[in-house]
């Protein structure tokens, strides 16, 4: 079961003419809710291609990608072979791309990932499977690299190209500066192409520095080339793509002169290109409250203006003279939307006791609240929110904060053989729930394609558990009010996790039932690189769900919070919480007490500074924002929206 979060970028236009309008956009594309939808009209291209080849007594040539953009496509062809009889024995399939040197048993070899993720499940023939060999001595790399190619032309070419697209623009391992005419080579990957694929390796300094790649040329080639891309974290790259000059900087953007390429985004990947993010440059809007917060505070920024101080011509020369002459003069409009933001600002998020609530966005009854803090990791709270964790205690709440997973793949071997060794110099062998020793003996001895034995996996949750115990005892919460759900879909040993499941729901939804909140707190920022807040937001909006019909639930309100890798933008924000210089110290210091995450951030996205720098720079940023609005100037600022589930 899968419930997605839709915070929908602003795409409304009048009339027939709704999504017609793409005069700044180069290639075409096609824009979908979910990733989910729209791998499954990937999958339903691919089949019919394989099934019109089959008519016509012909092979099919797929070109495939790899990484975590086709595994749902992937995973639906699986299906449609297993339960609709779609075989796979016409089809010849070239990859795209694989690590050098990298062997083909390594399980971070692209080899490893095509088996696991569709040639083990499907009829396809084992000689038509092609991916580039990392094992081939490198005297002998260049031939290799001239054969790979003329064995795609042999076969007829490729009759489907499926691509995705790395922050840099690179399509395959085509980092910037690769030629227009390129084929098949070894490459140098850029240093942002490591980053990103750093927590598979553990670490940076573990990405292999080369790889082999099917060249520009060899992609353009292709008869028909589909292009993925999902999340906010590749909305820049699509916007210059789609948008920008072609360039050898942004290699996808030589996609532009292919005659039969679609890119299919979801709208969080979408949200930069013109029509969605500024849609007044492009035509006439249909002027919602949230476009027209949007549209304020963009004009704001764009002309180093505080809302008030706002002219008819700031609007009339940045595409707003509709919404001017809607309504009536740039002073009404201004003051409705400062009045808007000041209403978000409030230092009671839980309400303000015995006070007219009408313009507050929390509820002053009940004075007391039941509160129920979701957190994904044993951190994202005190990362996120641990100011308002913090004031919600000071003011009287009955807070409880609910760790969703034990958190154990994010410390370092290094870390659990330390905490080890100095366990087992302590208690020798008579360790009742954990074997120390035997955790030195794995640890020492792992080799790199080893998932982590019970042992370390319940040593590292500890680790990490103990470290949250530490941090909410600092802010004031009381060790009862802890809670810890180890939620089953995590606990792999592995980076790769399981599908949720109707046990995880089941286990959010104990929680928010023993506790009946009127606030429940949980991670709205889905940027984290494996996707683990994304699948406990799904778990609570279901658990939420399920309880809807309860007659508590009437009264509980669901806030998102942000922080860890992204900030809501101002026009999304419903409530603002600000921070004293001595609350943002608090914060600081509560992040600290999770020493196993400090100073290496083993899945850091792309963002190389450590979560409590992060944190302060975003608060601190949000309350500057705030500043230039025009609106009160604090030290910090934690920022929420309200969802209704």
């Amino acid at each position: 079961m899968k419930i997605s979060l839709e915070i929908k970028p602003d795409i409304s236009y009048k009339s027939a003419g709704k999504f017609e309008d793409t005069r700044f956009e180069k290639i075409h594309n096609e824009i979908f809710k979910s990733s989910s939808e729209a791998s499954l009209i990937i999958a339903q291209e691919i089949a019919q291609l394989i099934r019109d080849k089959q008519e016509q007594n012909q092979a099919c040539v797929l070109g495939l990608a790899t990484g975590s953009s086709p595994i749902k496509v992937y995973e639906e062809l699986v299906r449609m072979h297993k339960e609709e009889g779609l075989s796979f024995k016409n089809v010849i399939t070239f990859n795209l791309d694989e690590y050098y040197p990298m062997t083909k048993e390594n399980s971070k070899s692209y080899h490893y990932f095509m088996h696991q993720h569709l040639f083990n499940h499907i009829d396809i023939k084992p000689e038509n499977i092609n991916i580039p060999d990392g094992t081939v001595v490198i005297e002998e790399l260049n031939q290799y690299c001239i054969d790979y190619e003329m064995n795609i032309r042999n076969s007829g070419g490729l009759d489907f190209q499926l691509l995705g697209i790395g922050r840099t623009g690179h399509v395959g391992f085509n980092e910037p500066g690769s030629h227009i005419n390129s084929g098949t080579r070894i490459i140098t990957l850029d240093y942002i192409t490591k980053v990103d694929a750093s927590s598979d390796f553990n670490g940076v300094d573990n990405v292999p520095k080369r790889a082999i790649t099917m060249g520009v040329s060899s992609i353009m080639r292709s008869k028909r080339i589909v292009l993925m891309a999902w999340g906010q974290n590749k909305a820049d790259i699509i916007k210059r793509t789609i948008q920008g000059d072609i360039s050898s900087e942004v290699p996808a953007t030589f996609l532009q002169n292919h005659t039969n390429t679609t890119f299919v985004v979801d709208q969080s990947a979408a949200s930069e290109l013109t029509r969605f993010k500024t849609p007044w440059l492009v035509g006439e809007c249909f002027w919602t409250q949230e476009l027209k917060s949007k549209a304020i505070v963009w004009l704001c920024q764009k002309t180093n203006r505080a809302i008030l101080k706002l002219t008819d011509r700031d609007y009339n020369n940045n595409g707003m003279s509709d919404l001017l002459a809607q309504e009536g003069s740039a002073y009404d409009l201004n003051i409705n939307m400062f009045n808007v933001l000041q209403h978000t600002i409030t230092g009671w998020p839980g309400g303000k006791p015995n006070t007219d609530d009408s313009h507050r966005p929390e509820r002053a009854f009940p004075a007391k609240k039941r509160v129920v803090l979701f957190s994904p990791h044993p951190d994202d709270d005190v990362i996120s929110m641990g100011g308002t964790f913090s004031k919600l205690i000071k003011q009287g709440h009955d807070v409880h904060v609910v760790y969703q997973t034990s958190g154990n793949i994010a410390v370092t071997d290094d870390e659990a053989l330390k905490f080890a060794e100095v366990a087992n110099d302590f208690v020798g062998n008579d360790a009742s729930k954990i074997n120390f020793r035997a955790v030195v003996d794995f640890l020492n001895t792992k080799s790199e394609n080893q998932s982590d034995s019970l042992e370390v996996r319940k040593l590292k949750a500890l680790i990490r558990r103990r470290e949250s115990y530490a941090a909410t005892r600092y802010i004031g919460l009381k060790d009862e009010n802890t809670h810890f759900l180890d939620m089953p879909f995590y606990e792999t040993g592995q980076i790769k996790k399981k599908p949720i499941s109707a046990v995880d729901i089941s286990i959010v939804a104990d929680i928010i039932e023993k506790i009946k909140p009127h606030q429940v707190f949980a991670a709205g920022d889905l940027a984290d690189p494996h996707g683990t807040h994304e699948v406990c937001l799904n778990a609570v909006f279901a658990a939420m769900k399920q309880l809807k019909h309860k007659s508590y639930m009437d009264d509980c309100w669901l806030w998102l919070y942000r922080g860890a890798w992204h900030e809501w933008d101002l026009h999304e924000i419903d409530m603002a919480v600000p921070l004293s210089p001595d609350e943002v110290l608090l914060k600081k210091h509560a992040i600290l007490y999770h020493q196993s995450q400090k100073d290496r951030v083993m899945f850091q996205g792309n963002d190389s500074r450590e979560f409590w720098v992060r944190a302060e720079d975003r608060n601190r940023n949000t309350a500057k924002l705030y500043d230039d609005l025009g609106l009160s100037e604090y030290e910090a600022i934690e920022a929420f929206k309200r969802f209704d589930y």
